[in-house]
């Protein structure tokens, strides 16, 4: 399972075994600074996220780096059945290597909350 957690003025993406070849990661860490936004879904996405390299299971599971036909560019680790953060980054214009993320985890809500305040901090 993919591991979120905030660690000072840093977000880092673990991305165990199997799932690190999906993703062509081990890990990421996004600075905090470069978080525009973040929102908690409840559940699954359905957007079309566009070509990917790495994994889908219809209805079950996505994961792996997505660019959306207008360009935007994702890291994707999504599960059925669990809440999503969809976080959005400031963009590759000013560095960062993806537009956005979106992570399914049970702990979605306090990781969001836990970025938030760090944001208005």
């Amino acid at each position: 399972m993919t591991e979120v957690r905030l660690e000072g003025a840093e977000l880092h993406v673990e991305f165990p075994g199997w799932e690190s070849m999906m993703t062509g990661r081990h890990a990421a860490a996004i600075a905090v600074d470069a978080i525009v936004r973040v929102e908690v879904l409840p559940g699954w996405t359905s957007e079309v996220l566009g070509v990917r390299s790495g994994l889908v299971v219809s209805g079950y599971r996505k994961l792996g780096t997505f660019i959306h036909p207008a360009g935007m560019k994702r890291l994707v680790s999504m599960r059925r059945g669990e809440p999503v953060l969809r976080i959005s980054l400031s963009g590759r214009r000013a560095g960062c290597e993806f537009d956005e993320l979106l992570l399914s985890h049970p702990d979605a809500t306090a990781i969001a909350d836990g970025i938030t305040r760090r944001i208005a901090a």
